[in-house]
């Protein structure tokens, strides 16, 4: 008879900040993917206030791979428990715990723990996904703390945004144009160069030049999950100095009034790089409006671009 052995990991951080404030952070898993490395996309499938269902997609060991995932929200005992209800290998099943205790002079020692069983029980398998853990949990414990230690309200750093564009061709046609991003050097005016790779179906790497108004370049790189034709994630892995982070969306559907095409963006700003980048004298408000318009301008000329696509497609 098999037999299956349980492990168990765990991880802290001291944090100057109130446990309030992290236990806000790591309940709102939407805003996961621009705050935490290695989370891609999130896809909510059930959710009320103390419970939710959803599928999440991260990079472990270099690969992006996903699983759903059930959590309790506890915000009295400043807790967060999760498990997995569909795994990917080489995870058999996992679980865990986020918790949040008060420490004195305004601090918070934040614990991330892990149980899980692997598919193939070997120690090589096991050390792995130790691996993968002991990787990823500080990461993400590291980059709770310094948005939380930087001392501003989280709604003034992280922030999320989107626009809409009616179609009057079809939603498929639009995904497909945003879909083959390798063609939008050819396609799009703010576009100077792309390579774009897909390691497994669904998942694209992009990486492109961008050029700004005042005609300078900037090099991003996201990793892309396709979900044909419905919607396209993405998680920008280069960022520009204002970000320290930048996750999005785009959405097509299909309705009784015609299609639409949408654009969502999720950004967490650098407090530490606004003056440096925008000038003496300028704040998060500063900040927040100038991104708004840059990757709004951007997402405005390739969704126009889309529908033009989608418009001729039609006809």
């Amino acid at each position: 008879m098999e037999t299956t052995h349980e492990h168990h990991t765990e991880h802290t951080r001291i944090v100057a900040a109130p446990p309030h404030v992290l236990y806000g952070l790591v309940a709102d898993v939407t805003v996961w993917p621009a705050l935490f490395g290695p989370s891609v996309y999130v896809r909510h499938l059930e959710r009320s206030e103390h419970e939710e269902r959803f599928e999440l997609w991260a990079t472990v060991n270099g690969e992006v791979t996903s699983w759903v995932s059930r959590r309790t929200l506890d915000p009295d005992a400043l807790r967060v428990t999760f498990v997995q209800e569909v795994s990917a290998p080489p995870f058999r099943s996992a679980g865990g715990e986020w918790l949040f205790r008060e420490l004195p002079d305004g601090h918070t020692e934040v614990v991330l723990r892990h149980s899980f069983t692997v598919t193939d029980d070997s120690p090589e398998a096991v050390a792995r996904v130790n691996a993968a853990l002991d990787r990823n949990s500080p990461e993400e414990l590291a980059a709770l703390g310094r948005l939380a230690e930087f001392g501003h309200a989280v709604e003034d750093i992280v922030f999320t945004f989107s626009d809409t564009v009616e179609l009057a061709g079809a939603a498929e046609d639009a995904y497909d144009f945003v879909a083959r991003a390798d063609l939008w050097a050819e396609r799009l005016p703010h576009v100077g160069r792309v390579r774009l790779a897909e390691p497994a179906p669904g998942i694209q790497d992009l990486e492109m030049d961008t050029v700004t108004a005042d005609g300078s370049r900037h090099t991003t790189r996201s990793v892309r999950v396709c979900r044909t034709p419905q919607w396209i994630a993405y998680k920008q892995r280069i960022t520009p100095k204002l970000l320290l982070g930048h996750s999005g969306l785009w959405t097509f559907e299909e309705g009784a009034d015609g299609a639409s095409l949408t654009s969502r963006h999720t950004v967490v700003i650098n407090p530490e790089a606004v003056e440096s980048v925008l000038g003496h004298g300028r704040n998060l408000a500063d900040a927040r409006k100038f991104i708004r318009e840059a990757l709004g301008r951007n997402s405005a000329t390739t969704m126009s671009h889309a529908a033009d696509h989608a418009a001729r497609s039609r006809g």
